[in-house]
């Protein structure tokens, strides 16, 4: 049976006429076929034996790992501290995930303007770029984050995502778009934003759904503030200062979230120190990702599913405002409606995660969640979408369900992963969600083309099909987790 290096698990076995409870916290295997595990027993002796060489090994077929039996008491669920922490979470989604829920105003505008006589496909190689970035980038933070804690990658993130934004301004074709605000800013907002949800994870156990919540309804904030700015901006003062302005509200924000934003402090017992430079680059370098995680079958479940799910949204709101706008809608209206997604949204954040927490569990909600998106988008927007009233439902009812798919994600890689693995599985799910995300957004804009109706009626189906096998996919992680159990969980 293979163990991964990063386990650990309680066992009873005999050496001779001995049986000893164990801790195997570490293995490896040689040219012989002998897997060496490190066993510390409960007499403070130690040994190194080739599981071959035991006369007993006395393992159930399916081991029980102790989820994290680092005490979940342990857990402070509440404090000061842990409240400054999300507080500074926060502030540091603000501009991380505001930015990507104000993705659908830059691309209406840029659209119309810098790039007017660039293809709807061509432009959104911008903003998938970007999302693709963001969600990869992370994974090279959550080695580091549960080895050595958050501050300098956050800085380094911080720093980057400023300097693209400034760099964005002054852009003016699609490679130069795609440098700055794809590749630099991208880079910073995917290191920013994993590291600011494991540093909320670190101080939440029974409560982590709804903290993770409330640090996420910055992202919502954002998302109702930036557009509105920004309207009013590419008029007064012209694109280029408009997203100056941005970019240092974003700063005092991210300031706030360094201050804030720090990671509970605990015994790492078993870190060892590197010898050199080179065994760091290739410690750091194998646990960027770890493709093993994926033979996991409930995370692979709950990654594809927070892949689909959260693609889906992106690709909604993304063209939600160009959709108003072929309808007939004027502009304002069409702003507005990304404006009103994102304050439902709030409600769409907290509520769920509370509901979550108390009383029936984040896969469950979260299930529900998925399917409601679905329905609302078969149900309101296809049908209905070119009646500005239904549309505007449509913007309330789906602004509200979809506010849990991000906001609950934290806690559901929480849910099936110890908080000493979490950095690296939930940079290793958004790595997963990168790699489907590059090629959606633009599928998206090829199915609109020239937008006609027809056209944004075949990209609301198939959107909403993405949504659809999220909810399979959610559904699959729960059966394999706790099977048709009607529980909280």
């Amino acid at each position: 049976m293979p163990y991964s290096s990063s386990d650990i698990y309680l066992h009873n076995f005999t050496i001779g006429n001995t049986s000893s409870d164990v801790t195997i916290n570490t293995s490896t295997t040689n040219n012989n076929n002998d897997t060496y595990t490190t066993a510390f027993f409960i007499n403070n002796k130690d040994t190194t034996t080739p599981v071959s060489k035991l006369k007993s090994f006395n393992i159930q077929e399916t081991i029980q790992k102790e989820p994290d039996s680092e005490d979940i008491d342990s857990f402070p669920d509440g404090g000061w501290k842990a409240y400054s922490v999300v507080f500074g979470a926060f502030m540091g989604l603000v501009p991380m995930f505001g930015v990507i829920n104000t993705l659908g105003a830059i691309q209406t505008y840029i659209s119309r303007e810098q790039l007017a006589n660039v293809s709807s496909s061509t432009v959104s190689w911008i903003f998938s770029s970007y999302l693709a970035i963001t969600f990869s980038s992370s994974v090279f933070v959550g080695a580091y984050f549960d080895r050595n804690g958050a501050f300098a990658p956050m800085v380094i993130g911080s720093v980057l995502f400023i300097a693209g934004l400034m760099a964005m301004a002054n852009s003016k074709t699609i490679a130069q778009f795609i440098l700055s605000f794809g590749v630099c800013s991208g880079i910073g907002c995917g290191m920013v934003f994993a590291l600011a949800m494991s540093c909320v994870t670190t101080w939440f156990y029974r409560k982590r759904s709804t903290a993770t919540s409330i640090a996420s309804i910055g992202g919502s904030v954002g998302g109702v503030v930036f557009p509105i700015m920004l309207k009013k901006l590419f008029v007064e003062v012209g694109f280029a200062w408009a997203i100056r302005i941005l970019a240092f509200i974003c700063a005092g924000s991210l300031l706030c979230c360094l201050i804030f934003c720090k990671e509970r402090v605990t015994e790492k017992p078993n870190i060892i120190k590197f010898k050199d430079n080179k065994e760091r680059l290739l410690w750091y370098t194998a646990s960027c990702f770890n493709w093993r995680y994926l033979l996991d079958w409930k995370f692979l479940f709950t990654t594809l599913a927070t892949s689909l799910g959260e693609n889906s949204i992106t690709a909604c709101t993304t063209y939600l405002a160009s959709y108003s706008l072929m309808r007939g809608n004027s502009e304002d209206v069409s702003y507005l409606l990304i404006t009103v997604v994102n304050i439902v949204g709030i409600f769409g954040r907290f509520i769920p995660g509370y509901l979550a927490d108390k009383y029936f569990g984040v896969f469950n909600v979260t299930i529900v969640t998925a399917i409601l998106c679905s329905l609302i988008c078969f149900i309101i927007w296809l049908p209905f979408g070119k009646n500005p009233a239904c549309l505007w439902v449509f913007a309330c009812l789906y602004g509200f369900s979809s506010g849990s798919i991000f906001s609950l994600t934290a806690p559901l890689i929480g849910k099936i992963s110890r908080t000493s693995d979490f950095g690296k599985r939930y940079s290793t799910a958004y790595l997963f969600e990168a790699i489907t995300t590059l090629p959606i957004i633009p599928i998206c804009g090829a199915i609109i083309g020239d937008g006609s109706p027809k056209n944004y009626n075949n990209f609301i189906i198939f959107s909403t099909m993405l949504m659809v096998a999220a909810s399979v996919c959610y559904l699959s992680a729960r059966f394999i987790c706790v099977g048709v159990n009607l529980k909280k969980f």
